[in-house]
C-alpha cells in the first residue's frame, strides 16, 4: 500500500459519489469517506478493465458482501450495513460496473477485508 493510498484512507472529509447509468436508469450512491479521491487518484483508469471482467468480479463481491451483511455477529455491522442488489442478468453498463468494482477494491484495501478468492489489487 502506497503512502498516497494510506493518506486517502485516513481522510475525514465526507465524500459522496453517485453512480448512474442514465440510459438504463440505474443508480448507486456510495457514502464512503475518501472513495471519490481514491477513485480519481489511485484506481486504474476507465478502460483498464473490460466490463465482463468487472461484472464477474462484482458478482462474487456482491454475494460475499450480502452474506456478511446478514451475519452481524460474525462481521462488523459498522462496515457491512446494507445489502447490495445486483442482478447478474442485467447489463448495468460500463460506468456502474467500473465504480462498483472500484468501490469493492477500495473497501477491501481500506478495511483489510477479502470478498473473494483473490487479493484486492490495483495493478
Amino acid at each position: 500500500m502506497s503512502e498516497e493510498e494510506k493518506e486517502v484512507f485516513n481522510q475525514q472529509d465526507k465524500d459522496t459519489i453517485s453512480i448512474k447509468n442514465d440510459s438504463l436508469e440505474y443508480e448507486i450512491i456510495i457514502l464512503e469517506i475518501g472513495f471519490n479521491t481514491w477513485l480519481q487518484s489511485i484506481a486504474q483508469p476507465r478502460g483498464y478493465y473490460t466490463q465482463e471482467f468487472m461484472e464477474n468480479r462484482n458478482r462474487i463481491f456482491v454475494i460475499n458482501w450480502n452474506q456478511r451483511v446478514q451475519q452481524p455477529l460474525k462481521y462488523d455491522p459498522n462496515i457491512y450495513q446494507l445489502q447490495i442488489f445486483y442482478d447478474p442478468n442485467i447489463d448495468y453498463g460500463y460506468e456502474v460496473n467500473y465504480q462498483l468494482y472500484n468501490f469493492f477494491i477500495y473497501f477491501q484495501r481500506k478495511y483489510k477485508q477479502r470478498l473473494g478468492p483473490f487479493a484486492p489489487r490495483i495493478k
